[in-house]
């Protein structure tokens, strides 16, 4: 069942609520006075062509629990055209904690059915639909509507599912999760360009790779206040979840020892945990048997990091197997910004998108990025 905007429960298939979306914000190309007014503060950092795109944009949003109420609360406060919030599953105890949407009197209730109202009342402009049918139940079909689909809170099995039917509709996708102190944010744009802006220097800019994933594929220049300015088009590739879970670390990782002496040890322990609950079906407890198979899981997946034995630290482990599953708000409102960012940027296609695994530790504060890619070719570099 489809929940819209005007409060009516219709009987329209779940397909239908993107469709109908579309069709409400159609109705109004041109972004208003009243909206240049109401969103004039974000308008003067990325202006009005990224704010008409974003006012356009039709967001899928999987799994609504403290992540996805950070993910939500930004983007609709940003004015994007419409949100559709995916969820099959009941508030419960639990959930009170860490998830600003509801109240004590939803428990029992559909999560995204109670987390609604209050997402209206954030900015009614954006068209709300809600669809509590389970997403594994859903068809390739089912995302091809939306602009961008975001998943959050689930295994790696759903992800790789969701990511591989976005792609055959060239939807970007994104993955995110938190335990505790600990989350991660995964991009796959499939291909992206973007515009840099920048003034513009004594050399002309070459259109040439710049990385494995990036490269420079235009350039112009415009004046502006006197001064030269140039917009630098470039495009970044990516890879699916599924492939960015197995691949190997950069080579400048592999080859300088020191590099890899700082990878974080969160990117062993979140493979060691996708492979547990591709086994068990769940996340592990705290008997013996599932210590010791997360234990020997977390082992193979740090060796085939081919990161040193030393980094992985039976303090770390302990810390992260005390974390799962839990939900700690400074984090998740981290995390959350970080991809409600990226999102705008993305839409907007005038800003560096992440590339493609950031992980973040809060007992250290940091939140590096890895570029985790299944194939490295070598470049042809021009010779002398």
């Amino acid at each position: 069942m489809v929940a819209t905007q005007n409060g009516t429960n219709g009987a329209l298939p779940a397909e239908d609520a993107a469709s109908e979306t579309i069709a409400s914000v159609a109705q109004a190309q041109t972004i208003s006075a009243d909206e240049i007014a109401l969103y004039d503060r974000q308008i003067r950092l990325w202006g009005v062509k990224a704010q008409e795109k974003l006012r356009t944009a039709n967001i899928l949003l999987i799994s609504i629990k403290a992540l996805a109420n950070e993910i939500a609360k930004n983007l609709v406060l940003a004015g994007i055209g419409s949100l559709t919030i995916v969820d099959h599953e009941v508030v419960g105890e639990d959930d009170l904690c860490s998830q600003f949407f509801i109240s004590e009197t939803d428990v029992g209730n559909n999560r995204a059915e109670a987390a609604a109202p209050r997402i209206r009342k954030l900015n009614p402009r954006v068209a709300l639909h809600v669809d509590i049918e389970d997403i594994r139940l859903k068809s390739p079909a089912f995302f091809a509507p939306y602009d961008i689909v975001i998943a959050t809170e689930l295994d790696m099995e759903t992800l790789s599912t969701i990511n591989a039917s976005a792609r055959v509709s060239n939807r970007p996708f994104y993955a995110s999760g938190c335990h505790g102190f600990y989350g991660y944010i995964f991009a796959d744009l499939i291909t992206h360009d973007y515009v840099i802006e920048r003034e513009k220097g004594n050399m002309a800019t070459v259109l040439k790779a710049e990385s494995i994933t990036r490269s420079i594929i235009g350039s112009s220049v415009m004046s502006e206040n006197g001064k030269k300015v140039e917009m630098v088009t470039k495009r970044e590739l990516y890879s699916p979840i599924n492939l960015a879970n197995t691949s190997p670390l950069p080579p400048e990782y592999l080859s300088n020892r020191r590099k890899l002496r700082q990878v974080t040890p969160l990117l062993t322990c979140l493979r060691a945990l996708w492979e547990f609950q591709k086994i068990s079906g769940a996340l592990p407890t705290h008997s013996r048997a599932d210590l010791q198979l997360f234990t020997t899981l977390a082992t193979e997946k740090h060796k085939e990091l081919q990161l040193p034995a030393e980094t992985l630290k039976s303090e770390f482990l302990r810390s992260f197997l005390q974390n799962l599953g839990s939900e700690i708000a400074p984090v998740t409102a981290f995390l959350g910004g970080q991809l409600a960012q990226d999102v705008i940027n993305v839409l907007g296609q005038r800003e560096q998108p992440l590339q493609n695994f950031l992980l973040f530790d809060g007992d250290d504060s940091k939140g590096p990025v890895y570029a985790l890619h299944p194939v490295y070719p070598t470049l042809d570099l021009p010779s002398a």
